[in-house]
């Protein structure tokens, strides 16, 4: 494969694999926007299915609730498989199960349809931090990381959002059998540019015990679902907080796009802080979160203060995710793999028990207090990321840390038994 030169000079030249990282951000927002898809196009589906809408909101639940439960068992299945294969794999279930989604005649097939979607989802997230890992060396991780999650970004402001529309002009089967031809797309140019890595050695699975073993591990599955679990507490309830602050309801669909487009701020910030200066880049961005989330009831009712801090919000939540990802790496070391396994499925629970939280809250202190609520988990975030200054967010080579050189690369991604550095075998 003619790339895989271009991916093992990079680490020489000290320029990332572009085109792989590219590749990789725009399975991300596939991903992203086909787990998302459903909940914008639920009335056109409830209709066609005949079924309430409620149980078309089953297609969401569903597919998340299959990556808890089979992310880790899946991810030791195919952890001795080649990455590139299995990304490949992946994407083309990806657009299997799109297919037969579209095609569904029965509610009952598109459940499965889903659920076929959900497996392949949760797999992916856990194979495609340690594969950016094997591709680049240990100082440019979190720059690599920043270019490829921002697919997951614009999945949420874009992709979910633009398919939405799409369907309500063409109808939801062609919107779905679309993002399907993306992803066969995808898998075409995956093959062609994705550098060969080799899975773990033989003998030698994740071990999700092992790596929950490591002091780092805890802190950042910790503190990475609350600070999820504050995000979607406000934003699955945005809408009735925008209505309750006396704001007109144009002010609902600007936020959420506010809140996209600035998560790039975000991720352009964690990607030239968090090689350096993670540690305190960290702090600063969870203590944002906390800080908006407590303005919000009062400085958030005017067109002004709203806007201010849901752009302070998304950007310090774009960048939180980039810091965590690339903590979960280093504090898993020979163990990553599982380790991140563990993040995905930690991830899955913040996302829906984050949503279930700000319905309780709403139900008993109203909406304009939810954003309150969301500080709660928030703030337990941050004092997770202080006290885990020795393990799980330990200082960079620019705040006193060790410098994060090719020697000390987590063994994952340097040849250990998670993840070989060797890029075609």
């Amino acid at each position: 494969m003619p790339f895989v030169a271009t991916a093992k000079a990079s680490s020489k030249t000290g320029s990332l694999p572009l085109a792989a990282m590219l590749v990789l951000a725009a399975i991300g927002f596939t991903a992203i926007t086909t787990e998302l898809l459903p909940s914008g196009l639920l009335p056109q589906m409830a209709e066609d299915f005949d079924v309430g809408e409620s149980q078309v909101g089953l297609l969401t639940v569903a597919y998340a609730g299959i990556v808890v439960v089979t992310v880790v068992p899946m991810a030791r299945l195919c952890s001795r498989l080649p990455r590139q294969a299995l990304l490949l794999g992946l994407v083309v279930t990806f657009a299997l199960s799109n297919v037969l989604l579209a095609l569904s005649p029965e509610f009952s097939l598109a459940v499965v349809a889903r659920l076929i979607g959900g497996v392949a989802h949760g797999l992916l997230w856990s194979t495609m931090a340690p594969y950016i890992a094997a591709l680049v060396p240990e100082h440019m991780l979190g720059r690599a990381m920043a270019v490829v999650f921002s697919g997951n970004s614009l999945g949420l402001a874009v992709g979910a959002p633009a398919g939405t529309a799409l369907g309500a002009w063409v109808g939801w089967r062609t919107s779905f059998l679309i993002m399907a031809a993306t992803g066969a797309v995808l898998a075409l140019l995956a093959l062609w540019l994705l550098p060969s890595v080799r899975g773990s050695r033989k003998g030698q699975p994740p071990s999700v015990l092992q790596a929950i073993r490591q002091p780092g591990v805890k802190s950042v599955t910790l503190a990475w679902p609350l600070m999820l679990f504050a995000r979607f507490a406000v934003f699955t309830y945005i809408a009735p907080f925008i209505l309750a602050a006396g704001l007109p309801s144009q002010a609902i669909s600007i936020s959420l796009s506010v809140v996209g487009a600035v998560s790039f701020a975000g991720l352009w910030i964690a990607g030239m802080t968090v090689d350096s200066r993670p540690r305190r880049s960290l702090i600063a961005a969870a203590a944002t979160v906390v800080g908006a989330c407590l303005l919000l009831p009062w400085a958030g009712t005017t067109l002004p203060g709203a806007y201010c801090l849901m752009a302070l919000w998304g950007a310090a939540l774009g960048a939180c995710g980039i810091y965590n990802q690339a903590a979960i790496l280093r504090a898993g070391k020979e163990h990553s793999d599982a380790a991140n396994s563990l993040m995905v499925l930690a991830t899955q629970l913040g996302i829906a028990i984050g949503a279930a939280y700000g319905g309780l809250a709403l139900s008993l202190a109203g909406p304009l207090l939810v954003p309150v609520a969301a500080a709660l988990p928030a703030a337990v975030a941050l004092g997770a990321v202080i006290a885990g200054r020795k393990a799980g967010y330990p200082p960079g080579p620019k705040e006193g840390g060790k410098e994060t050189g090719a020697s000390s690369r987590p063994a994952a991604a340097a040849g250990g038994p998670g993840l070989p550095s060797s890029r075609s075998r």
